[in-house]
């Protein structure tokens, strides 16, 4: 143990900790590279090219120059990631009820679920008959 002192150990956590967090970055920025629709195809394989070849220098250019779009996009992708599931629960609303009362796979689901939550239903007999629905 005293090969090993306190301050060795938090440095080697330190580093680990730090290793870690370069990868999230490095993969933080392939990602948006992918992501962004602005690009070309050549331009996205030179930035990937640029950050897999010089990685550090890469990354930090890459922040620098398009930093600032990255969030921007972010929000945007989550605001239409919002929008696509809005619109999905509109429209599975609109098809139950246009199944008519106690029609739909919803409301079945709906009262399966209620069936087991009160015990009436085994996990194994509800997985069964919510296969059924869904085939």
């Amino acid at each position: 143990m005293n090969d090993y002192p306190l301050l060795n150990l938090f440095l080697t956590m330190m580093y680990v900790f730090l290793w870690v967090l370069w990868f999230f970055l490095l993969f933080k920025v392939v990602t948006d590279i992918f992501q962004d629709h602005s690009l070309s195809g050549w331009a996205k394989a030179a930035w990937v090219i640029f950050v897999i070849v010089l990685p550090y220098v890469g990354v930090f250019v890459y922040l620098i120059a398009r930093g600032r779009g990255m969030g921007r996009r972010e929000v945007q992708q989550a605001k239409e990631r919002e929008a696509a599931f809005k619109q999905y629960v509109r429209q599975a609303a609109r098809d139950e009820s246009e199944a008519g009362p106690g029609g739909g796979h919803v409301s079945e689901l709906a009262q399966l679920a209620e069936l087991k939550d009160r015990g009436h239903l085994s996990q194994e007999e509800y997985e069964k008959a919510k296969q059924k629905l869904l085939v």
